[in-house]
């Protein structure tokens, strides 16, 4: 039988049998990853995994709190990160869908500073990080599709070493908390674009400006806008940019020291509200709850009769939309070689060629933290891996989770 160990599964269960996967290499998860517990790698996590829109596993594994000995919990909270992006390119794909943004529109047509942009050339001292900066103006200007797609121009700052890198913020939790809409879009419009808008792909604030064009073009808060379309249609009760009052004993924790460095590290729970929602980070969730985001995207945007998007739109989502562009997302990951980028997720173009199963068309991202999803239409698939898990091992957690998903598929 499936591992469900909830009273209320976020999806109906089901034998896997009865869908097509095997209960015996289902049961293959929690020793590989428990031997990562025992060996101090790994603090614990969720993994929940759904197929033809039927829960077949949701299990918790090692520690809640390695240091006080707390197990994991199947409700556990976490901080997902840039799991955060997927979800604000639905919040925007549904006002494109009423027709209040177009892809095509330019950024600076509803965040006006952001029209007119410098776009640093790649001298020497601009790629050895030492400057001085040589700036020309942009050969057009950036437009929704980008700020989808990671090709505005905009970096984060802790990501790379050149004078770009070093004169962008460091990241979207550090905006969220330092600026507001109207502050953050001046501190962008002043700092120089590492590429021409649409000419390659380069992770950075991208996604906090699209976070920014739904809050001008759905005339709420971000958060507003996702609680409104997406958390209270799908039942994500525990989603949010803020930690549930009285739920931080469910907060996840990570080791406290690094795995591979021994460096001191941490989670911070987010106990107040940030200056600004943004789209790049920053909600916090439970593998139920994502994994009913999950499944209605797989399930082309519906779930138990709540529509969030069209099939249409989420295919549109879910396409590869870099040809011609420099780049992809293996800069991020280089399991993800032979990746294409859609609006907001990562998109498998072929079924060979990556470090990661799966068919041509899968789709999903991760955070930095160590959370990790992706659904697979073709394969009827959604799965969610939450851990806090921040250092370089968590490349290692999205390739495993994804190999023992599909070991287990019988047809």
């Amino acid at each position: 039988m499936a591992v469900i160990q909830t009273d209320t599964p976020p999806l109906p269960p089901a034998r896997p049998e009865a869908v097509g996967m095997s209960s015996a290499r289902l049961a293959r998860i929690r020793p590989a990853l428990e031997r990562e517990v025992e060996e101090g790698r790994f603090p614990g996590g969720v993994v929940a995994i759904a197929r033809e829109g039927r829960l077949v596993h949701l299990e918790a594994v090692g520690w809640l709190d390695a240091a006080a000995r707390v197990p994991m919990r199947p409700d556990a909270i976490f901080a997902i990160a840039s799991m955060t992006k997927p979800v604000c390119g639905v919040t925007a794909l549904t006002l494109v869908e009423e027709g209040r943004l177009l892809l095509s529109d330019p950024v600076g047509a509803y965040v006006p500073p952001l029209m007119d942009m410098q776009v640093a050339k790649p001298t020497p001292g601009m790629l050895s990080g030492e400057g001085p900066l040589e700036l020309e103006p942009q050969r057009r200007p950036m437009t929704v599709q980008d700020a989808a797609r990671h090709t505005t121009g905009f970096v984060y700052g802790g990501f790379g070493g050149t004078a770009v890198h070093s004169a962008h913020p460091g990241s979207s939790l550090n905006v969220a908390h330092e600026h507001d809409a109207e502050s953050l879009a001046r501190v962008l419009a002043a700092t120089p674009l590492r590429h021409h808008p649409g000419e390659a792909w380069e992770y950075g604030f991208s996604t906090d400006v699209l976070g920014l064009l739904a809050q001008a073009a759905g005339g709420a808060s971000l958060g507003t806008l996702m609680r409104e379309r997406i958390f209270g249609p799908l039942g994500m009760e525990e989603t949010g940019y803020v930690l549930p009052a009285g739920k931080a004993a469910r907060f996840a924790q990570a080791l406290p020291n690094c795995p591979l460095t021994g460096a001191p590290q941490s989670v911070r729970a987010p106990l107040s509200a940030p200056r600004l929602e943004v789209g790049g980070a920053g909600l916090v969730s439970t593998a139920s709850d994502y994994l009913r985001f999950a499944e209605m995207l797989r399930a082309g945007g519906s779930l138990r009769g709540e529509r969030v998007l069209s099939p249409a739109a989420v295919r549109w989502m879910g396409s590869d939309h870099l040809q011609g562009i420099e780049g992809g997302p293996d800069r991020m990951d280089p399991g993800l070689t032979g990746y294409g980028f859609g609006l907001t997720v990562a998109v498998r173009r072929n079924a060979g060629g990556s470090a990661f199963m799966g068919a041509p068309g899968a789709f999903g991202w991760s955070g930095v933290f160590g959370t990790y999803f992706w659904v697979d239409p073709a394969e009827r698939l959604a799965v969610v891996l939450m851990a806090h898990a921040p250092g370089a091992m968590r490349l290692r957690y999205r390739r495993l989770i994804n190999m023992l998903a599909y070991q287990a598929l019988e047809n």
